[in-house]
This record gives C-alpha cells, structure tokens and sequence, in this order.
C-alpha cells in the first residue's frame, strides 16, 4: 500500500531523549532502527510492537511519534478503554509539554463546546498529538494530516477499525502495540500483514514477579499472609470472578469480597464496570495515594493501571479468566522496583493443562 517517507531531523527526539529520567534499553533501540527503516521508506508502515507490560513501549512509540511530528504531520494513539487513553496521556504529558509540542485527548466522555473546540484543532492541526479511544475515528473527527497512528492492545481492536483510522490520513503508517506474548507462530495467522519488533529486557531494576497458585481452600491462610504485608506498606489488587455473562451477578461477588476485606482489612475501595467513570478514577486515585491499601475490583483494572507501589495482585476463580487477561493482570504488578507477587486462586480439582 503506498504510505509516505517520514524521516525527521531528530531535533524533537534529542530533546525526548534528554528530558527522560533514563537511558533505552538495547532492546528499545532496536525496535527504534526497525521503525524508523519502514517509516523512511515510501511503502506503509504495518508494525507490531510486543512486549511485556513495563518493557517501555509507550516512549518507543513517542518516539515514532515524533518523526511523523517532525516533518509536519500529525499522530494519533487510540486506546481500548478511557483510563488507558487518560492514563497514556499523563505519561506523555511531561514529555510533550517540555518539548513544546501540543497534543489533546479526544474520548466518548468528552461532549458538546469542550468536543467542538477539540475537534477544531485536529482539524486544523493545532494538535500535534491526539490521544484517545476509539471516538478519535469516528464521524466527524477530520484530520489536518494525519501521518502516524499508534493502536495499543490490538487484539480489542478489528481490521474493520484499523482501516478506519488509516483512512483518516494519507498512507498512514501504523504502529500496533501488545503485551500479550504472541508466539511467532501465530502472529502470522493473527496480523498476518505486519512485520514484529519485540522488547524482550526490561529496564534495569524490574525484578520479575513472582506467582504462586494457590486453592480456593487456602484462601484464609492467603490474607493472614497479606496482613503481614500490608503492615509492612503493601498495596494490593483483588480482582473478582467473571461469574457468568452478567454484570450484576458479576458485582455481587466483588461487592461480597469487598465487604468482607473491608471487615478484615479498614481501608478498602471497590472498582467496578457499572461505576460512572469519575467515581471509578477517584477510587484509584485513592489507592494510588495510598488511601486505600486493597483495591477490590472486577477486570476493568486490567489493562493500563499504573501503581508502582502496588505489589500484590490476587485473582479470584482464575480459571474462569483467559491467559491473555490473567497476562493483562500480573503485568498490573512488578512495576516498581520492589518484589511482587501474584496470586493465582482457582477452586476444585485442576488439570495439567490449565495448571501449565
């Protein structure tokens, strides 16, 4: 598919380069050379990025960013959900804001005026940047010249969607980011058009996290043992069941282990799907100031969280959750320098299969 040669003079990088607090990973580096070859050459970029959650994709996409921003064209990166898309905006923000470049968020929640004057900017390329869910695609989102769209976590997104955005542009290259480890196998049959980098190190300091199954007979013997860490200033996430295709029984069993954690515990806070999206945000801004030292939640944590000092991830019923999602959330862990751990609860008899 014909695209466009972007290759930027590297000023905006260099001062990206210099405003972060460390060095790239070799593994970064190299991604970066595989990108910037597809980007320069005339043909569409369709890249796959994967790697494991705290690999660092997010600035290895700034920087693809930054080359499309650099020859005047704009770029886009579309999240599955609203706190990723936020959460992606607060960690490019510093970024952004001290090299100058503008950049807006564009989600369902936003409406009306505020909508209006967003949409005004893509269109006449005032944002540099967008950031935002699917609604970035939609109808009536014009674009002045979009070069460069980063899609994260594309298995919630279909080729339908993908050429929605492309066609927003001309030739627009994309970048795809996943976490869930794909093996090379299938990542033909999967995105059997593009080609993969892959961050395989972590930045220095990530210790890996430890996981320990643990049955359902057990449990009580499990929160003795995280009193004790809790004591000693642990953060914990306990992810409820998916008990059957239905939100509300769905939040009877959080609700359940919530009240009865809150007994134990004091200073617990309950996230679910069916909460207004201020109230959820204020909860996990609880919990990520250290209000809160249990943050109860059903799977809307499971992608794009960011608590470092949250250390311990408990998952209830585990066998009801797919290995992409129990992926999803151990990554919510292990993103500080402390050691982690993830507890894997499952009930009845187990077979080899799912115990591997």
């Amino acid at each position: 598919i014909n695209g466009r040669s972007f290759a930027g003079d590297e000023t905006l990088r260099a001062k990206l380069r210099e405003a972060l607090p460390f060095e790239l990973t070799g593994a970064q580096e190299k991604a970066l050379v595989e990108i910037d070859k597809d980007m320069a050459e005339p043909a569409r970029m369709l890249r796959l990025l994967q790697g494991d959650v705290g690999s660092g994709k997010t600035v290895v996409a700034a920087m693809a960013m930054l080359a499309a921003i650099e020859t005047g064209a704009q770029a886009a990166i579309m999240a599955p959900t609203e706190i990723l898309a936020r959460q992606h905006a607060e960690t490019l923000k510093p970024w952004l804001e001290s090299m100058g470049v503008n950049f807006v968020t564009l989600t369902g929640r936003d409406k009306g005026k505020t909508r209006e004057a967003l949409l005004e900017q893509i269109a006449n390329g005032a944002a540099q940047i967008i950031i935002g869910t699917h609604a970035i695609f939609q109808e009536g989102v014009e674009f002045a010249d979009l070069g460069m769209a980063v899609i994260d976590e594309q298995h919630r997104f279909g080729v339908h969607q993908r050429l929605q955005l492309s066609s927003k542009g001309k030739g627009v290259d994309i970048l795809v980011m996943t976490a869930t480890p794909i093996p090379r196998t299938l990542t033909l049959t999967a995105y059997g058009d593009m080609d993969v980098s892959r961050l395989d190190e972590k930045p220095p300091g990530r210790k890996p996290v430890e996981t320990l199954l643990i049955n359902n007979d057990k449990l009580n013997n499990m929160v003795d043992g995280l009193r004790r860490q809790i004591d000693k200033g642990a953060r914990v996430y306990w992810v409820c069941p998916l008990v059957e295709e239905s939100e509300v029984l769905d939040l009877a069993a959080a609700e359940e282990r919530f009240d009865i954690l809150r007994q134990q515990f004091g200073r617990v806070g309950l996230v679910h799907g069916r909460m207004k999206p201020t109230e959820k945000d204020e909860v996990m801004q609880r919990f990520a100031a250290g209000e809160l030292d249990i943050l109860v939640a059903t799977t809307v944590i499971e992608v794009g969280v960011n608590v470092p000092e949250a250390t311990i991830m408990v998952i209830e019923h585990a066998e009801r959750f797919g290995l992409s999602q129990l992926h999803q959330l151990r990554g919510r862990v292990g993103r500080g320098g402390e050691q982690s751990y993830c507890f894997v609860v499952y009930s009845g008899p187990m077979g080899e299969t799912a115990k591997e």
